[in-house]
């Protein structure tokens, strides 16, 4: 068999982690596929290493801005995927409108599916880009001859808008590079003191629906306290970020124990877990939380939502709070930094279950799921000549 990969939409963020990721973990030949051809831009065509099996192919196209990516993939993607005998096309971008049946693509974003998030935006063109985000992927959802979910949550959301069929979907959470694992610290048992602060991270996009501003006012109330506690926030800015910076100039105007670093390049974020003693996710709405999978990988004990996903993830290797409020967020961190042996029992679980989500078991479900989508159609087609 061959299987065609068409990644005319990723171009940066999760997305291209996972294509990455999955095509270097991949052993295609044991799932039944002797090659696999990718198209896409020459910029994420430069991040997929090379395989002997992997054919890939530069769609000059695909270069270009979303009009022209989505202009390839609707009217020549089809004839690409047809001419190179493919017996399955995935799409882990999440559109499908190009015609080629049996096609597979994936749950990526769950914002357009919850109308409490969406909330968030107000009236705005973020909230009507989701909107329509939320009818085109509906669409794509029923076009597609099977359904890739990151979490069985993403799989429960989305079936309420969405009519699924068991034999058409599955769940397969993302891996996480080996990078981020490091073994909890003894030190984690030190007591924390002004010359020693307790170093809380918290990474992700400065979005409505991550909540840093909850989270510094919480940090805040600590500090007032006495409890020698200091807030790392790293993130790229976005919608949410006047109201954080104007939490922060209100609690904390001189600097002294919240750091907002703004972007840091993927490949240097596990150095900043190394330097962290909680980890920290007030997300309120996900589909798979990485950043959740990365501070669990690096060994922290982590203070962590207890909405969408996250429970599912990271079970009961954590100290759970409502991201909406900042009373509770004060709670959960008070647990762990109060109790020593707490924190090292929370991040030696939390350690033990992030070694479940590898990218070889990802890889390998992944592509025994197109095998079977392929092998579905070549029966259905069989049974149609009849």
């Amino acid at each position: 068999m061959i299987l065609g990969i068409d990644a005319f939409n990723l171009s940066s963020g999760g997305g291209i982690t996972h294509l990455v990721e999955l095509l270097r973990a991949a052993k295609p030949r044991a799932q039944g596929f002797e090659r696999v051809v990718l198209w896409a831009s020459k910029k994420t065509l430069d991040k997929i290493d090379d395989r002997e099996w992997l054919h890939k192919v530069h769609e000059p196209m695909l270069d270009k801005g979303l009009l022209w990516r989505i202009f390839w993939h609707r009217f020549l993607s089809k004839n690409r995927a047809v001419s190179s005998r493919c017996n399955v096309l995935f799409l882990p971008g999440g559109t499908v409108a190009n015609g080629f049946v049996p096609s597979v693509t994936m749950s990526r974003n769950m914002l357009p599916f919850e109308g409490r998030e969406l909330k968030r935006y107000g009236w705005s063109f973020k909230t009507a880009k989701l909107m329509l985000l939320r009818f085109s992927q509906t669409q794509s959802f029923l076009r597609a001859n099977g359904l890739v979910f990151l979490t069985n949550y993403a799989r429960k959301v989305v079936g309420r808008t969405v009519k699924l069929t068991d034999n058409g979907t599955v769940t397969i959470p993302h891996g996480i590079h080996n990078r981020f694992f490091i073994e909890p610290r003894v030190e984690c048992l030190a007591d924390f003191t002004i010359d020693n602060p307790c170093r809380i991270l918290y990474v992700s996009i400065i979005s409505p629906y991550k909540h840093q501003w909850h989270v510094v006012e919480a940090v805040a109330r600590l500090r007032a306290e006495g409890v020698p506690v200091l807030l790392e926030l790293i993130g790229p800015p976005a919608e949410g970020m006047k109201r954080m910076q104007t939490t922060i100039n209100r609690v904390d105007p001189t600097g002294e124990f919240v750091f907002y670093r703004g972007s840091v390049p993927y490949e240097e974020l596990q150095l900043h877990y190394a330097k962290a003693d909680i980890g920290l996710f007030a997300s309120s709405c996900e589909n798979m939380p990485n950043i959740l999978l990365e501070g669990m990988a690096a060994g922290l004990p982590m203070a962590c939502s207890n909405m969408g996903p996250m429970p599912e993830i990271l079970g009961d290797a954590g100290v759970y709070f409502n991201p909406l409020d900042s009373g509770q967020i004060v709670d959960a961190l008070r647990v762990l930094i109060n109790s020593p042996q707490r924190r090292l029992a929370c991040a030696q679980s939390a350690f033990d279950r992030a070694k479940c989500f590898s990218w070889d078991r990802c890889a390998k479900d992944t592509l025994e799921f197109l095998a079977q989508v392929a092998s579905n159609d070549k029966v259905k087609a069989k049974s149609d000549v009849f």
